[in-house]
């Protein structure tokens, strides 16, 4: 974290009360003329600051902005989010968490305000506007390739729990999908950079619809989407949504770097939207239609045909369908 996001955190965690700008600058050993400019570089941002000459800086109001400092003041994480990577406006956080995976540590976060060149499997647009929230976690697991789904099971399993502590009943849609009452309301991209027989860095990036209006988006997006702010009917606190999410995302990384992966698994099936359905799956190759029963320890999708056959599907694009 740069000094500006050291001093927000010092602000936030002191919950209104005066500190004194001789105590920042002996904590954080800089100048109090330093303080000062980023006092005002911070106002500058939107965040409102009470000063007193005889007690110091008090912090009155937050504006919605995930920065490194709003969001780190509370995170009780050790691993995920220790380090954040802020942007107000980028072309794609999974971008940049590419970029710089192999100098920083593990858990690394990369968010932004906005996307301008978001990406969803496929290369499919992803559109990012502000009041989202946009952000991919930089992973080192000593793991081989083939169980990468894996991180993409658990990811979802963390955003579902994320929602669900807000209220709405998520779900999970194979494989990468989010929905609430049906709709999309976040998607999951992991990419990982491997040697034949292992990780050397995987990314997962997570768009989420927060505080979004979906009316905004364009028209073939607009009735298959929804956010959380539409499904509540109220903006939410973005920055605790950051929190919790992280924290969700954190227990069960750990649980599956202990080898437990069958607790996630299981709270997976639990959540999913997709087990029980008729499906269609398109591949590179083919398009399957069937019932969708299952998903096994790898995260591929049990699909049984009209024939009886069961069709074991490791990577595809799902669409649910209504049976006739």
């Amino acid at each position: 974290m740069n000094i500006k996001d050291k001093i927000l955190e010092k602000l936030i965690k002191n919950k209104g009360k005066p500190i004194s700008g001789e105590r920042l600058a002996n904590e954080l050993s800089i100048s109090r003329t330093a303080i000062w400019k980023h006092i005002r570089a911070l106002r500058e941002e939107g965040y409102v600051i009470d000063s007193s000459t005889n007690l110091g800086y008090s912090l009155m109001t937050l504006p919605d902005m995930l920065t490194p400092g709003g969001i780190k003041a509370g995170l009780k994480t050790s691993v995920i989010g220790k380090e954040i990577e802020y942007f107000k406006e980028i072309e794609s956080t999974n971008v940049i968490a590419c970029e710089i995976a192999g100098s920083v540590a593990e858990g690394t976060v990369v968010i932004a305000e906005s996307q301008t060149g978001g990406r969803g499997r496929l290369g499919r647009k992803w559109i990012s506007p502000e009041g989202g929230v946009w952000l991919s976690i930089i992973l080192k697991p000593k793991i081989q390739p083939s169980y990468a789904p894996r991180i993409t099971i658990l990811a979802g399993v963390s955003v579902a729990k994320a929602i669900r502590s807000f209220g709405p009943e998520a779900m999970i849609k194979w494989p990468n999908d989010v929905l609430i009452n049906g709709k999309k309301v976040c998607g999951i991209l992991t990419e990982i950079e491997a040697e034949i027989d292992m990780i050397d860095h995987c990314v997962v990036g997570i768009g989420i619809d927060a505080n979004v209006d979906t009316e905004s988006f364009p028209e073939e997006f607009r009735d298959s989407s929804t956010s959380l702010k539409k499904e509540l009917g109220h903006e939410i606190n973005r920055v605790g949504f950051v929190q919790k999410l992280l924290e969700e995302f954190e227990v069960l990384y750990l649980k599956f770097q202990e080898g437990d992966f069958t607790a996630i698994l299981e709270d997976w099936r639990s959540m999913s939207a997709t087990i029980g359905e008729w499906v269609k799956i398109t591949t590179q190759t083919r398009t399957i239609y069937g019932e969708a029963i299952g998903v096994d320890n790898e995260g591929a999708l049990i699909l049984e045909t009209d024939e009886g056959k069961l069709e074991k599907i490791v990577a595809g694009n799902c669409e649910h369908l209504r049976r006739t």
